[in-house]
């Protein structure tokens, strides 16, 4: 495996990277409740769309490598999804992890 931080070299500037992008994180997640007070009410049309938006990240961000690693990707997160209906979220991943490393260790 490697290891990601030997490959890439940030030099002297890995603090400063790590302060920026936390800075940047922390604006744009204050940036959407300074827009939204300046409102008294929110529109349905608007409200739907932003509740949307967790579903559409973890759907855009999970699906593709599923599709794209093997079978035993695509297998865990189908397996994943059926356990969201029965238990809760955190344990439903650690079900997923499991069950890919499982399905990865019997060579699938």
């Amino acid at each position: 495996m490697v290891d990601f931080l030997n490959t890439v070299d940030f030099g002297d500037n890995l603090w400063v990277l790590i302060i920026v992008l936390a800075i940047v994180t922390y604006m744009t997640r204050i940036g959407g409740d300074l827009v939204l007070s300046r409102f008294k009410s929110i529109h349905p049309r608007v409200d739907a769309a932003l509740e949307a938006v967790p579903a559409a990240v973890i759907t855009a961000i999970v699906i593709p490598p599923a599709l794209t690693n093997g079978p035993s990707a695509f297998i865990a997160m189908m397996v994943t999804m059926l356990a969201c209906y029965k238990t809760s979220p955190i344990i439903s991943m650690v079900i997923g992890m499991g069950t890919l490393a499982a399905l990865r260790y019997f060579g699938l």
